[in-house]
């Protein structure tokens, strides 16, 4: 854990807004039932090295370039939500109001902060606040630069998640760093802007059952109260996941298990043994472009994902054989079928939002998604995480940092909220021992 003050100043704090002639084709962008279950933020740091020849400023000035004509493409980042006023659902009014864009510098240098691997509760002031002078409107879309004292650099972004799911930010970024190098302007990927690809049938037809979805209020969205959380963090090693995969190929005839339904399934499996409740619920996000290939391309800019589930008891979870847990995750993402979406996607149409996600826990992964990977004008990043709030039940796998011997060959960062104290302690304890024995 690094120090807990990055000596952090705001320099400047803006709005950045596309070309005046994007304001004649002013829009209301429609939202998906998907969509409408994502309205909070995300927010993400990338850290970079020095680079002699991208000083702080030149970087700042490329990314606010890059941005302003990326809302042309991208014109919902710089609109705002809205109650649609017919409807009363939520949309995006395309106003041009503009995407924020902060410019800060901290007084330490990037070997001063230490360990980048979240969680270090400092990284928050990586990330724009709600606080800041001069945005009067919450943008959809904010990027800070902070600068180190190095001249290396973080590069901070929160957007609100209605925006992108994971893929779409991940062509975010291609398009950022595509435009960043390119006097041209020439996009990497051309967004698909058409949310009503996933707008409810009529009428709506419900085909399947929905055990992921309440209309209690514990979605696994809703911020945990009362009990103190504690975010821990636990590397896994290429090596680890690859015992975890022997492990499940033991007992197992079957098809050989992904490292990801590995790692979910030993994750959920200590989950369920430090937790009181009979039966377990679990929840990762799919996406959905590969399973709605004729319907929905790759480049579809909106929230195309979905929570896979899979549910046991805890002594199937816990004094089972590892190979069968692993064959529940694989399962959950089986259910999701065209079909099984379009279900879920008319049962929140019928539900008017009343509707949620829930689980017990809930397993989103960064680990593919190739963040680390996109090659900027000067170099990819050293690091990219998450801020994640501290919600029981929420576990993060991300990859590892660059040169810790794991980044760029497979290691592993999971992350978990628990209740502070014996359930941090055991879950400690049950996560070593299933990976050993």
């Amino acid at each position: 854990m690094g120090p807990k003050d990055l000596k952090i100043t705001i320099r400047r704090a803006s709005l950045v807004h596309p070309p005046p002639l994007t304001l004649e084709k002013r829009r209301s962008m429609f939202l998906s039932n998907i969509d409408q279950l994502f309205n909070f933020d995300v927010e993400t740091i990338h850290f970079f090295s020095t680079v002699e020849s991208f000083p702080p400023f030149a970087v700042c000035n490329a990314i606010e370039r890059a941005l302003q004509q990326l809302l042309v493409p991208y014109d919902f980042l710089a609109g705002r939500l809205r109650l649609d006023p017919l409807e009363g659902r939520l949309e995006i009014d395309c106003n041009g109001a503009g995407a924020g864009f902060v410019v800060a510098s901290s007084e330490m240098t990037l070997e001063d902060v230490g360990d980048l691997t979240y969680p270090n509760p400092a990284f928050k002031n990586l990330v724009p606040t709600r606080s800041l002078k001069g945005l009067e409107d919450w943008p959809l879309m904010i990027i800070q630069v902070t600068s180190f004292k190095c001249g290396s650099f973080a590069m901070g972004i929160s957007t609100n998640h209605i925006t992108f799911d994971g893929a779409t930010f991940k062509n975010f970024l291609d398009n950022l760093t595509s435009v960043a190098a390119s006097s041209e302007g020439t996009l990497s990927v051309h967004p698909c802007n058409d949310r009503d690809l996933l707008s409810a049938r009529s009428p709506p037809r419900v085909t399947f059952p929905h055990p992921e979805l309440t209309k209690n209020i514990d979605s696994i969205f809703d911020a945990s109260t009362g009990t103190p959380i504690e975010t821990k963090h636990f590397r896994l090693s290429p090596s680890d996941i690859t015992l975890l995969k022997q492990k499940a190929n033991s007992s197992h005839g079957g098809a050989a298990p992904t490292s990801f339904n590995a790692v979910t399934a030993h994750v959920w499996r200590c989950h369920a043994a430090v937790t009181a409740a009979n039966t377990s619920r679990l929840l990762y996000m799919v996406d959905l472009r590969p399973r709605l290939r004729q319907h929905l391309p790759k480049s579809y800019a909106g929230c195309a994902v979905w929570g896979a589930y899979a549910a046991a008891t805890r002594d199937e979870l816990v004094e089972g054989q590892f190979s069968r847990v692993v064959e529940s995750v694989r399962e959950g993402a089986k259910r999701v079928t065209e079909e099984y979406v379009r279900s879920v996607v008319d049962a929140l149409e019928i539900g008017k939002g009343e509707a949620l996600m829930s689980g017990d826990l809930l397993v989103t992964s960064w680990w593919r998604l190739g963040l680390e990977m996109v090659e900027y004008p000067w170099g990819s990043p050293l690091y990219c995480c998450p801020i994640v709030d501290r919600r029981r039940g929420v576990a993060v796998l991300v990859p590892d940092v660059k040169g810790s011997g794991g980044g760029g060959s497979g290691g592993l960062n999971v992350f978990i909220a628990l209740s502070a104290g014996d359930e941090v302690e055991l879950f400690e304890k049950m996560f070593y021992e299933f990976l050993t024995s």
